[in-house]
């Protein structure tokens, strides 16, 4: 045998151990390498609401707007400067007292929010606007209406919904041309929001010519109000304006009726609920109230109400759609301003131009949203029941924004 020949041979042995040697296969190519997730930027947008007492209904309603545009924000996965954001909401109960408001907004700058949605009440919001002012935290109302927020020069403070100046004009000049009312009592209740649209409605009512025969007041966390009802039916009022929340006002209707006071009965935003109508039954029929804002089925994002109920199996009460939208708002400028940074996304905040579930929200140079809308309510048959809305047009069908469904974990607590 020659060299060559054995050579090949031993070449040819090695193959055949290299392709069968242990009985072992040769490994396969490494798996393309999945692309890391981007890095995550965590935030804290703070929630203020009356969650115990007797207006719980309407702070529950007020986070549940907050909690579900943080869920399907971070459903959908909002960059900033290359990160993803992620929104930790955090929710504080003020129970509608102002005390207790400042407390739960120094505990908030404390924790370092980068952004405010509340309080629902004015008589909590403004004391509690200028702890948020100190902190140079924003701060977007979605229910207090008592004008004075937002006159106090503060940047911060800013609301996305009417204020009581525009509300207690349509309710004084709907007495007036509408119901034809020539005498009218005010009760209130004595707090910043019930006061002051009571004092917006005497005066839209007198500049009409009606005659105020009674101004009283009871305070809001009071059942009994037959005293000054009785007070009142001996001046014969053509209607009565209550200034105050749902949990009072329906018992106040109810009372009425039992008195045999016939004067038509009405009230702002507060008691514009669903809530007024359970709690004064039949007396509720005929109550005529307002809501700063355009009804529900007016809004630009038409599945708001839908969404909201399968994630909360509950209805919307009256501001849910607000706090969603006030939420928005401040990612929006976050986004424009690429920084959740309050010092620096704050700066963006008055250029806001968003088309929102209620609507396009730009602010004017107090922070008050333009073009607020009213709308007048008449109760009929157990239901709230639109007779007119006085400003804030809705946008077009073709600018209304499609709705984007959340993943399917966002819907979980």
């Amino acid at each position: 045998m020659n060299r060559s020949h054995v050579v090949s041979c031993t070449l040819a042995a090695l193959a055949a151990f290299g392709l069968s040697g242990c009985g072992k296969e040769a490994p396969p190519p490494p798996a393309p390498q999945k692309a890391a997730p981007p890095p995550e930027l965590a935030i804290k947008i703070g929630h203020v609401a009356p969650l115990t007492g007797n207006i719980a209904h309407l702070g529950k309603d007020n986070e549940n707007g907050a909690r579900l545009a943080v869920e399907e924000l971070n459903a959908k996965g909002v960059m900033i400067e290359g990160k993803k954001l992620k929104i930790e909401l955090i929710g504080e109960d003020d129970q509608a007292d102002p005390k207790t408001g400042t407390v739960v907004a120094q505990k908030l700058v404390d924790a370092k929010v980068n952004g405010v949605v509340g309080h629902l009440n004015s008589g909590t919001t403004i004391p509690a606007s200028k702890i948020y002012a100190d902190a140079g935290i924003p701060q977007i109302s979605p229910s207090a209406t008592n004008p004075t927020y937002t006159q106090q020069g503060f940047k911060t403070a800013m609301r996305v919904m009417a204020n009581d100046i525009q509300q207690g004009k349509v309710v004084g000049e709907f007495a007036v041309h509408k119901l034809g009312a020539k005498t009218v009592a005010i009760i209130d209740d004595r707090t910043a929001y019930g006061q002051g649209l009571a004092d917006e409605v005497e005066k839209a009512a007198k500049a009409g010519g009606v005659k105020i025969v009674a101004r009283e007041f009871t305070k809001n966390d009071a059942t009994d109000f037959r005293a000054i009802l009785t007070k009142i039916k001996g001046r014969r009022p053509d209607a009565v304006f209550y200034g105050g929340m749902d949990a009072q006002a329906g018992p106040m209707a109810k009372q009425m009726k039992q008195l045999g006071l016939k004067a038509k009965f009405m009230s702002g935003d507060g008691a514009c609920t669903p809530e007024f109508i359970k709690l004064a039954g039949d007396a509720a029929e005929g109550f005529y109230c307002t809501q700063a804002g355009l009804p529900l089925e007016r809004m630009t994002d038409k599945t708001f109400s839908e969404r909201y109920k399968k994630r909360f199996n509950s209805e919307v009460q009256i501001y849910s759609p607000y706090s969603y939208d006030a939420v928005a708002v401040i990612v929006d400028a976050m986004k424009r301003a690429k920084s959740a940074d309050p010092a620096v996304y704050i700066t963006e905040l008055p250029k806001t131009s968003y088309l929102g579930v209620t609507g396009r929200i730009e602010f004017d140079d107090k922070g008050d949203v333009k073009n607020g809308a009213i709308t007048m309510y008449e109760t009929r048959e157990g239901k709230l029941n639109v007779l007119e809305v006085v400003g804030g047009a809705a946008p077009a069908a073709a600018e209304a924004p499609k709705a984007e469904a959340p993943k399917a974990d966002a819907a979980k607590k």
